[in-house]
């Protein structure tokens, strides 16, 4: 199940095999997502390969996420 803070892997794309971290779920096909040189983005939930890892995205700035995803 993807929700948000899930880390996530992209499969798809120009930026397959990139680690990202969904900050919003938009409906039941389509998430925002953000990761190394990737700003908000909306992304189909079947281009994303969920992994077990979480953060907590409630109310932080995009250099605060990407700092936290590296430190994973």
């Amino acid at each position: 199940m993807i929700r948000e803070g899930t880390v996530c892997i992209k499969r798809a794309g120009k930026d397959a095999g990139v680690k990202v971290v969904v900050t919003k779920v938009l409906d039941e096909n389509f998430v925002l997502v953000v990761g190394p040189g990737i700003r908000e983005k909306r992304c189909n939930k079947r281009h994303l390969i969920p992994t077990d890892k979480t953060i907590d995205v409630s109310g932080k700035q995009y250099e605060e996420i990407i700092k936290m995803l590296e430190a994973l």
